[in-house]
């Protein structure tokens, strides 16, 4: 991977059993009445580096009950940034104390910014997560990219 061993990881775990009810819930739709949108929510998250560099900015997966991988959420890019772009890789991800799991090696996605070689300053980039469950999360990402006082790349 570009930037060595990841440094920051979002991990995302999704994939908990679904109970079947017997019963309809109270307030759930009428039956033939279409379903109601997935829950939807909205993140702001912020990353940093380097000018023309790979700047780890997300990392997604879905990880079961059991410590082992789900299907991995699909990824959209919503708005693209002004100043660079986005990539997506796919890769292992490496964890250790995560929720019930002591160590876990799954599949993921990880996303990339690069910035243009001569840019400094702020970048936005929104990114759309859907889970296989249904559950889908909107990412705006911004990405302060900058280089060291003495005019080194960080």
């Amino acid at each position: 991977m570009p930037g060595g061993p990841v440094v920051a990881a979002m991990l995302v775990a999704a994939g908990a059993a679904l109970a079947q009810a017997q019963a309809p819930a109270p307030n759930a739709p009428a039956p033939g009445a279409p379903a109601p949108p997935p829950a939807s929510s909205t993140v702001e998250r912020n990353a940093k580096g380097v000018a023309g560099k790979p700047i780890q900015v997300g990392i997604y997966l879905n990880v079961q009950p059991d410590c082992s991988s789900g299907p991995l959420p699909s990824i959209r890019l919503v708005t693209p940034p002004g100043n660079g772009t986005v990539t997506i890789k796919r890769g292992k991800v490496s964890a250790t104390n995560y929720k019930q799991c002591l160590a876990l090696e799954v599949p993921g996605f990880i996303a990339f910014y690069q910035s243009k070689a001569d840019f400094t300053g702020t970048d936005t980039v929104t990114i759309e997560i859907k889970f296989p469950q249904g559950r889908t999360e909107l990412q705006r990402i911004m990405i302060n990219v900058g280089v060291e006082p003495a005019g080194q790349k960080i």
